[in-house]
This record gives C-alpha cells, sequence and structure tokens, in this order.
C-alpha cells in the first residue's frame, strides 16, 4: 500500500536525487517504532527496484509532520553533501503557500525575528537577540488572497524562507498576529477544527551533479486551501 503511494507521489528520480511530494500528516522520520515515514516509505520502494541492495537514501531537509508538499531526498552521499550545502547556505528557494487567519498589515513584507527552540515542548518562540541559543530568521511574504470565511477573515501568503529554522513559518506569522489556519500549537484558540494551512507549494534547487537549476511546483490539497479558488 504504502508503495503504491509513494511512487505516485513522485515529481522526479535519477540517480542522484527523489523529488517528491509528502502528504499532510507523514512524518518525515519516523518519532516512534511503528510509525511509516517518508524515509522508510521510499527505502522501501528503491529496495524492490534493487533487490539485495541496501538502497542509500538521504535526508537533506524536513518538513513538519502537518505539512504538505516538495522534499528532495539524495540517493548518494555525495548528492546529500552537496544538497545539505544548498539548503543550509541559502542556495534553494523554499517557497510555501500559507492561510491564516485575519488581515495582513500590509500587501508583502519582511519578517525578521530571532527564535529559540524547546526541544522539551517540541516548540520555538520569539527571543530577543542576545538571548543565549537564539537564532535569527528571516521569512518573505506577499499577500494573495484575503476572503471572508464563515464570517471570519482568512488570507492566503506566498512564503520565501531565507532560513530554515524550526516552526519558522509558524512561530513568525502567530508573532505577526497572522497564527496559521489550524495550527492549534502556536494558536491554542484556533477552534476551525481543519489541518494546518501550510504547503511547501515550490523548491529550487541544482541539481547536485550537472548543476542544472531544477524547479518543481505543487497545488495544495489541505481543507484550508479550499476557500481560495483562484491558486
Amino acid at each position: 500500500m504504502w508503495n503504491y503511494q509513494i511512487e505516485e507521489n513522485i515529481l522526479y528520480e535519477d540517480k542522484e536525487i527523489l523529488v517528491c511530494r509528502k502528504t499532510a500528516g507523514m512524518p518525515v522520520q519516523a518519532a516512534k517504532i511503528g510509525t511509516m515515514d517518508m524515509e522508510s516509505a521510499l527505502k522501501n520502494y528503491l529496495a524492490q527496484k534493487t533487490p539485495g541492495k541496501i538502497p542509500y537514501l538521504g535526508v537533506v531537509h524536513r518538513l513538519d509532520q502537518p505539512v504538505e508538499g516538495i522534499l528532495v531526498f539524495a540517493k548518494t552521499s555525495e548528492a546529500a553533501g552537496n544538497l545539505s550545502k544548498q539548503m543550509m547556505a541559502g542556495g534553494a528557494g523554499k517557497y510555501y503557500l500559507a492561510v491564516t487567519e485575519g488581515k495582513a498589515k500590509s500587501s508583502e513584507g519582511i519578517l525578521t525575528d530571532y527564535l529559540k527552540k524547546n526541544g522539551k515542548a517540541n516548540m520555538s518562540q520569539v527571543v530577543s537577540a542576545n538571548t543565549p541559543g537564539a537564532k535569527k530568521a528571516i521569512l518573505h511574504y506577499k499577500v494573495l488572497d484575503q476572503q471572508e470565511i464563515n464570517g471570519k477573515s482568512r488570507t492566503l501568503l506566498k512564503i520565501r524562507l531565507e532560513t530554515g529554522r524550526h516552526h519558522q513559518i509558524r512561530v513568525q506569522l502567530s508573532h505577526e498576529g497572522l497564527p496559521l489556519l489550524g495550527d492549534r500549537k502556536y494558536n491554542p484558540e484556533d477552534s476551525s477544527g481543519l489541518p494546518l494551512g501550510l504547503c511547501s507549494c515550490h523548491l529550487v534547487f541544482r541539481h547536485p551533479v550537472t548543476g542544472k537549476k531544477l524547479e518543481f511546483q505543487v497545488t495544495p490539497k489541505g481543507e484550508c486551501f479550499a476557500g481560495f479558488p483562484n491558486i
């Protein structure tokens, strides 16, 4: 079952890389034994293609479990090293679509904050720049649409990440007064009952061997996006 689903979600594959779409709710790597995750499902898929050989699969970036969207995995250690550098150094373009509660103060902007991760609570928070362990987080946003849905204002944003911090989009938007729809972790007052309104919709990077620019895009499937027909 999992192999069929994973195969249906593969967007591109060659000898060095594998690009696929992660469904919302599926972890990239298992948090506990017995939980199916992207890494295991893809390894099973690759193992069936080369019986008797243990496949290599490098995780070079992640999406939170409730987030849907595009991920690239490495099929060689050399590709993993190259892609990891691109992700860390900002060489890759990571774009998201997000549905938030409320209205944005301006049609576009840049959010710059310092975030500190609390590993025990699996959360991050905005702190002052001189806080020990704080990391700078930069996010660019543009308003694509605003709607009144069930009597409440909701905003569709296109986001580009300049940094890749833990829960960055969720924390920064919540701090800005634009919590993600369905994000009960950073907005406990959310009563929508909807899954998280966040999708990694567009990924741009250089092929780790050829250097060719590769670009992939998907349309969100989550319920939060249903109120915005022009995505």
